[in-house]
């Protein structure tokens, strides 16, 4: 299929998975924020955002994290847009006493709670997962009521929510809260590919996907670990953007780790001109998704 206009590309810094065995991963605000401000400089126009304790790189939900981090990008680039995480509190592990009952490492917050940050800082964007799987070793759950909450909030705080897919029924549940106006009709789209219990990485998966969304949507289809560039290739030959960073991956291919965010980037970013295809600057990322320049 031919390449239609300019792609966007996403940079996804730093995730909040266990960290992986990497000299240069990000966790304190500082590195991830130069790690954002130099995956901008290499072209990503999308920053995706998570935060991390400054001590022990473990997944953080605290504002004031999320405050210097974006703080911090923005002293320096108030162009590139700031696409930050409604993910963390939706966590549920059983526990092995009592399957009536939550177990260690459950994490539930309220929508008021899970988007604290979104309403202090009113990014750009943030993201807005609406699956209910296993995940992790435990549970995502995106129910309706909380996810119709949240994409109610995100609207009225004058912020974009993207809407991220991780399996097939979550296009079908995208449908009803797009009907009663819980998300906008011009909310992107992110298909999450290769997750053990979620659409698999593969060509009929990331088509089904596109096919789902309504025509015309600005889609973004990635995969995790290894297939993070084949994936990223796959969205550009069905008409998507691309996304890469170390919250997906650490290697540029088998074998090779990437020595930054900013290097998996022009990854990236060769890939799609090898392609044929060409990268949009910020600005052209703005209008193409309806932001404020």
């Amino acid at each position: 299929m031919r390449l239609a206009g300019k792609l966007f590309l996403t940079c996804a810094v730093t995730g909040s998975s266990p960290m992986p065995d990497h000299p240069n991963f990000p966790f304190r605000p500082d590195h991830v924020a130069a790690e954002a401000l130099a995956a901008a400089q290499a072209g990503a126009a999308i920053i995706h955002l998570h935060v991390r304790d400054r001590e022990t790189g473990d997944p953080s939900q605290a504002l004031d994290d999320y405050r210097e981090v974006v703080g911090l990008i923005r002293a320096k680039n108030d162009d590139v847009i700031l696409n930050v995480t409604t993910g963390p509190g939706c966590t549920w592990m059983q526990s092995d006493d009592d399957p009536a009952v939550c177990g260690p490492g459950t994490l539930m917050f309220t929508a008021q709670r899970r988007l604290e940050h979104i309403l202090d800082l009113k990014p750009d964007m943030c993201t807005l997962d609406i699956c209910t799987m296993q995940l992790w070793g435990g549970v995502a759950i995106n129910l309706d009521p909380m996810i119709t909450t949240m994409g109610h909030m995100i609207q009225d705080a004058g912020v974009l929510p993207e809407i991220e897919c991780f399996e097939a029924g979550d296009f079908v549940f995208a449908d009803d809260l797009m009907a009663k106006g819980a998300i906008p009709k011009n909310a992107p789209f992110t298909f999450v590919l290769g997750t053990k219990y979620g659409l698999p990485a593969t060509t009929e998966a990331m088509l089904y996907a596109r096919n789902q969304i309504p025509r015309d949507t600005p889609f973004t289809g990635f995969g995790v670990s290894r297939h993070s560039f084949p994936m990223a290739a796959q969205s550009v030959l069905l008409g998507g953007n691309v996304r890469v960073g170390f919250e997906d991956t650490i290697y540029l291919r088998r074998g090779r780790l990437a020595a930054d965010n900013a290097d998996l980037v022009r990854w990236g970013v060769e890939m799609v001109e090898r392609m044929g295809g060409d990268i949009a600057s910020a600005g052209e990322t703005r209008a193409m998704l309806g932001l404020k320049q």
